[in-house]
């Protein structure tokens, strides 16, 4: 195989986790007799200082020219001023946006060696493998209207959460499909209680549930998954929900496997190429001293030679090499590790196994 595959590195860590992701990118490309041609664009925070803005144009339509897209992170303190015009996760917003991704499937395992990374207790934790699927272009983050005004009783803010029944169908269809390969439950979180767009999210859910009779259906309000995240995560096989909650519980779910530095993404459309990154943020406070965790990338790479570029084989030998890792103990510090991020990603390269 061929394959295009655009490179953000964006900020703090980013870069180094990206760059050793591909080290092992081409050492799987090398055992399988694949070609893989990187493109490195800028995103984020290095983007506003050079071009003054998150993202150009031009980086966006090299990303939509690609097979795929691979990102570290973005932003920083440099760029954390909430009142400024230009910000690094503007960036993200119109790449996804512009990439057409409407899912986010972030998928949270939890490897027996690193129980006691978790502050769960062990017992809370065994048999967690569950998948959030969370939707990614509506909801609070870009319905309209947005934004503030000054009244006469004060200054007033607006954000406006919407939805449309297409674009609640797309993602829940797509955790049903999911959910068919996997333990066939479905569990889809909103707040129908209270919010008009949660019961029209409940009422799609429902509709799509009709043509997926060998998949069971259960309705959870968000809080109440919440709680049982921490209380009964076993529970859980595909998690659908909106894009604040599925923001917040994604979060919530990475402390299970013991650190955010193990855990990937994918953000995925019905046609073009597809988004992959850690779900870390940038972590500034380790930028540049060669212990980032480079698993959490390693294993959104395994997710692109899945989803986009189709190669499960390899795909599958990745997962099995990160595994390995962890099972010998090769890990950097956030996991309780010795080594530090060249080390790990020499250690995955060497289990490498097709």
């Amino acid at each position: 195989m061929k394959a295009k595959i655009v490179l953000l590195p964006g900020d703090g860590i980013g870069p180094e986790v990206v760059y050793a992701t591909v080290s092992i990118l081409e050492a799987l490309a090398k055992a399988g007799n694949h070609t893989f041609e990187f493109d490195e664009q800028l995103i984020g925070g290095c983007s506003i200082d050079r071009y003054g803005t998150a993202l150009t144009q031009e980086a966006l339509a090299a990303c939509q020219a690609a097979d795929a897209v691979l990102l570290g992170a973005v932003g920083g303190p440099k760029w954390d001023d909430p009142s400024a015009r230009v910000r690094p996760e503007q960036g993200l917003l119109g790449l996804r946006k512009g990439l057409g991704v409407f899912a986010n499937l972030r998928p949270v395992k939890v490897y027996p060696r690193l129980v006691d990374a978790s502050p769960l207790r062990p017992e809370k934790l065994a048999g967690v493998d569950l998948v959030v699927v969370r939707e990614l272009t509506g909801g609070l983050y870009f319905g309209q209207p947005k934004g503030r005004e000054q009244r006469p009783e004060g200054e007033r803010a607006v954000d406006t959460l919407e939805y449309y029944d297409y674009e609640i169908r797309r993602i829940v269809e797509m955790a049903f499909t999911l959910a068919r390969g996997r333990r066939k439950k479905v569990t889809s979180v909103d707040k129908a209680n209270v919010l008009e767009s949660s019961r029209l999210w409940r009422q799609v859910a429902n509709e799509v549930h009709a043509g997926y009779p060998d998949v069971a259906l259960e309705h959870v309000l968000v809080d109440t998954a919440a709680m049982r995240l921490v209380s009964n995560p076993a529970g859980f096989d595909v998690m659908v929900t909106e894009n604040m909650f599925g923001d917040i519980l994604t979060d919530e779910a990475a402390v299970l496997a013991g650190s955010m530095g193990l855990l990937p993404s994918a953000s995925l459309g019905s046609q073009g190429p597809g988004l992959y990154e850690p779900i870390h943020g940038s972590a500034p406070d380790i930028a540049g001293k060669g212990i980032a965790n480079p698993m959490g990338t390693a294993l959104s790479a395994a997710l692109l030679l899945r989803y986009s570029l189709k190669l499960e084989k390899e795909a599958a030998a990745l997962e099995r090499a990160v595994e390995r890792s962890i099972e010998a103990g090769q890990l950097t510090g956030d996991v309780g590790g010795r080594l530090d991020t060249r080390q790990v990603t020499q250690a995955i390269i060497d289990h490498l196994s097709l």
